[in-house]
């Protein structure tokens, strides 16, 4: 596995992988809400031996906005090594802290940050849109 820059051609499989991750994961979005944020941009993508993209992440500055990783790779350390990525300055952090925003009751992904070193700093009863999904916010030093 590599990671590089997404190009427009990874657009359809990173859809799919996005759609099959939230599908996977946030079984407490309802179906009107799920099809309102049915929408996404990315900027680096994990791809495997033949150039398939099998994870993405979108992050801004310091701020993981997105992370999906195929379900079928869970598990494998995609997800991780993306991190990593973001914190080895590929996005010039630096020392800088990176965050991120957590759906509280995505308890895998929840996990998975506390796991990576990420603790809750913050708490928010909705979501960017208001809707009543609360999210953790979560910092890596």
């Amino acid at each position: 596995m590599r990671i590089r820059r997404s190009r427009p051609a990874d657009v359809t499989r990173l859809h799919a992988i996005w759609r099959e991750a939230v599908l996977a994961t946030h079984d407490f979005l309802s179906a009107e809400d799920f099809a309102a944020i049915d929408a996404l941009a990315a900027l680096w993508v994990a791809v495997d031996g033949e150039d398939r993209p099998v994870a993405f992440m979108g992050l801004s500055e310091a701020h993981v906005d997105s992370l999906f990783v195929d379900p079928a790779m869970h598990g494998r350390g995609i997800g991780a090594a993306m991190i990593d990525h973001a914190r080895g300055g590929a996005a010039g952090l630096g020392g800088t802290a990176l965050s991120v925003d957590v759906n509280e009751q995505n308890d895998k992904a929840v996990g998975f940050y506390a796991h990576l070193g990420f603790r809750v700093t913050g708490r928010s009863e909705r979501d960017d849109e208001g809707r009543p999904y609360p999210l953790l916010h979560m910092t890596m030093a």
